[in-house]
């Protein structure tokens, strides 16, 4: 690559994302850089998150500490979703034990008004392109780096509710209420995200997934009409970006998380591999998603709780009911705060020795 990285020496990850055949499983976890390893706690505790994220330092060790641990097959840059909305304008801070908050989130459609025009987030968002280089190189092509952004309508409901919530009442409020002012924010949000992401390979992005990440409040109808068509847009004009800007494709992940009863729209958005959640029953996302995308998931994470040798039955079965091939092992969801690293790793070994034995059988 142009920017003389060093040569990939393990690509299991990118070849079962493009649909090749693998020798065994790869497997990676979201959140797999976070609190549940004292070394993040240590590291990040200096620091409040957000200038964390503003780091390029911080964040390639923290993307780094994982893969000292554990044999994953993928790394995943260390940032947020967030930094997007941050970067139009609006102010995010990270409350300790309560999350994002949004000092004065959109209220009203002249709320919109404030926003920054979309072209110019690529320029505030450097710090990103810089931790991702910097680690790109440091990785020293140990295993591909994985760039990430939240997708729009889960943006949406963070800049409208001003934090997190159960309901999304005022975000979808805004879908009843606003629809065309809502378009109007799903469409600064497609246009910040589009350069975001092709940015992101430009700096050395070798996968991208976008985190639907509150699909699940939303019924087949407003999915319809809210996310799914930005969640296509951005494939659509990532891949169009890269191949104007003379870079060479890259794998594409959607993660709608309780999106299941997109499976089949989804699997049809111009990705090459559809995040599952846990809730998903393995052969039947198969079935229904057909044999032209990879799959990706879905072990509970709370599965993690459980003894080791109980971690392996779980991912034995796991690993039959997806198969072999076209097939990223992960949880169905992200890494919780007061899991045991030992029982990480655990996951980790049982996905590639039981991948291995099955393709032996």
């Amino acid at each position: 690559s142009s920017q003389g990285f060093p040569e990939l020496k393990n690509d299991t990850f990118l070849r079962a994302a493009w649909g090749e055949d693998t020798d065994y499983t790869p497997v990676w976890c979201m959140r797999q850089a976070g609190r549940y390893l004292p070394e993040f706690r240590e590291t990040r505790a200096a620091q409040d998150f957000f200038s964390t994220c503003r780091s390029p330092e911080a964040c390639c060790e923290l993307t780094l500490q994982p893969l000292r641990r554990f044999p994953l097959d993928a790394a995943i840059i260390f940032s947020d979703i967030l930094v997007v909305p941050q970067a139009l304008g609006m102010e995010v801070t990270m409350v300790p034990g309560k999350g994002p908050s949004f000092p004065e989130p959109l209220r009203e459609e002249r709320d919109l008004e404030r926003l920054r025009d979309p072209a110019t987030v690529v320029s505030e968002l450097d710090y990103v392109f810089q931790a991702i280089t910097l680690t790109r190189q440091r990785l020293a092509g140990r295993v591909p780096l994985i760039g990430f952004a939240g997708a729009p309508w889960s943006l949406m409901t963070y800049m409208v509710e001003g934090g997190t919530s159960s309901t999304m009442a005022q975000a979808k409020r805004w879908l009843y209420q606003r629809p065309e002012a809502s378009h109007q924010l799903l469409r600064i949000l497609t246009d910040a995200l589009v350069p975001y992401m092709v940015g992101q390979v430009a700096a050395g992005a070798q996968a991208l997934q976008l985190f639907e990440s509150h699909a699940g409040h939303l019924g087949p109808q407003l999915f319809n009409k809210f996310a799914l068509p930005y969640i296509r847009d951005v494939a659509k004009r990532v891949k169009a970006k890269l191949q104007e800007a003379g870079l060479a494709p890259v794998p594409m992940i959607i993660f709608a998380k309780d999106g299941h009863f997109a499976l089949e729209e989804l699997a049809q958005a111009g990705y090459e591999v559809v995040g599952l959640d846990w809730t998903v029953a393995p052969e039947k996302a198969r079935e229904r998603v057909g044999k032209a995308v990879t799959l990706q998931g879905n072990l509970d994470p709370c599965a993690l709780y459980a003894s080791e040798e109980e971690i392996g039955r779980l991912v034995q079965q796991m690993l039959n009911d997806f198969g072999p091939q076209r097939y990223i092992a992960n949880l169905g969801h992200g890494l919780y705060p007061d899991m045991d690293p030992e029982h990480v790793g655990a996951f980790v070994d049982a996905v590639h020795r039981y991948s291995r034995l099955l393709r032996q059988n």
